[in-house]
């Protein structure tokens, strides 16, 4: 979360952060994964597999995913984010996926030039508008990417 926070993507009420904060969950219906420096977790990404019920944009059995990409503030440009990516695309090759897609915040520039790099493309057609009912509907836009594998 402090990620999120950091860079002003998310607020401390945002029901967006009760998931996110919600580990164990994803843990259970999703994996997470982390990456470490030393013995403090400096970032995390959640991997969707099949049947979990996180894949949200994944809607075919040769698609992957993964959600929840975020690296500490404090030791960006590092590689962190980029190990994470590769590990993702590693296992979306050796489970036979033929495609990753992913959702990001339009404000998530960083995470778009990231994954450019890698020759994710925008896909306008996996965007999604998402309505939060713990906050009383509120309408949250997300861009679609995808990178054939």
């Amino acid at each position: 979360m402090r990620a999120y926070a950091g860079d002003g993507f998310l607020l401390a009420d945002d029901p967006y952060a009760h998931r996110l904060a919600d580990v164990a969950d994803r843990a259970r219906q999703a994996e997470v994964w982390v990456a470490e420096l030393g013995d403090e977790v400096v970032g995390t990404v959640t991997w969707c597999p099949l049947g979990s019920p996180y894949r949200e944009l994944a809607a075919r059995d040769d698609q992957a995913e993964f959600r929840m990409l975020a690296v500490d503030p404090t030791i960006r440009r590092r590689g962190v984010a980029r190990a994470l990516v590769d590990a993702c695309l590693a296992r979306a090759r050796a489970d036979g996926a033929r495609e990753m897609v992913l959702n990001s915040l339009p404000q998530m520039v960083n995470a778009h030039r990231l994954y450019a790099a890698y020759g994710f493309t925008r896909a306008p057609e996996l965007d999604r508008i998402v309505r939060d009912e713990a906050s009383d509907g509120a309408a949250v836009t997300l861009w679609g990417f995808r990178l054939p594998l």
